[in-house]
């Protein structure tokens, strides 16, 4: 009788270890689907190349700067670092490309500003600027840049091909002056050069013209 019950208990831990082992065989659903997820996001981030990338620092305030997309569309991403509350990143689409960036403390108060320096899809090359203020060191907000249009004196004979730079705390920019008649290819009016200041707007910093100038 003892001889029997040691056979019953030796054969059921051998089915035990039997069962043990066909359970950790089975493939959970959950963890292929994850699996399968995982594998995507891996795929889809690859296919998003960084076309532009640039990091800036002034004043202990650090801009991470990048776009994907190579295309007519862009996604802009500023991931700032060092404000004193808000550090959340900030995404942005833009038509064309970032050509360049640059940082400075435009209105001298001690913080910096970042602009961002775009060209759009197509012969034309319309630039722009997507530029951002610190405010006292603890947030960002954006800064109004004018459309072109709304100065007629700066505005006259333009086609795009602009060219942005900073110069000591002045934001110039300067593009080629097309003649009635001129292709785009071949502008006979000389180069124009427009020189912005910051200030301080009702609701946020905007770029105002301070001087045009031709040659």
């Amino acid at each position: 009788m003892n001889q029997l019950k040691k056979m019953f208990i030796i054969l059921l831990g051998v089915l035990t270890t039997i069962a043990c082992k066909n359970e950790k065989k089975k493939i959970n659903p959950e963890q292929i689907e994850n699996t399968e997820v995982s594998s995507t996001k891996e795929a889809n981030e690859e296919e998003q190349k960084i076309v532009f990338q640039k990091t800036l620092t002034l004043q202990n305030i650090t801009f991470d700067i990048r776009t994907t997309g190579e295309g007519s569309i862009s996604e802009l991403t500023i991931q700032p670092s060092g404000l004193e509350i808000d550090n959340q990143k900030i995404e942005v689409e833009i038509d064309g490309q970032v050509v360049n960036a640059e940082i400075e403390d435009l209105n001298s108060d001690g913080f910096p500003e970042i602009l961002v320096y775009t060209t759009s899809a197509g012969s034309g090359s319309y630039g722009n600027v997507i530029g951002y203020s610190v405010n006292n060191g603890k947030s960002i907000s954006q800064i109004y840049f004018p459309e072109i249009s709304e100065n007629k004196e700066a505005s006259s004979g333009y086609m795009g091909h602009d060219e942005f730079a900073i110069i000591e705390t002045t934001l110039a920019r300067r593009f080629p002056v097309y003649k009635d008649g001129d292709t785009n290819s071949n502008p006979t009016g000389g180069t124009r050069q427009i020189e912005y200041k910051l200030k301080d707007g009702e609701a946020s910093r905007r770029f105002v013209i301070d001087k045009i100038s031709e040659y």
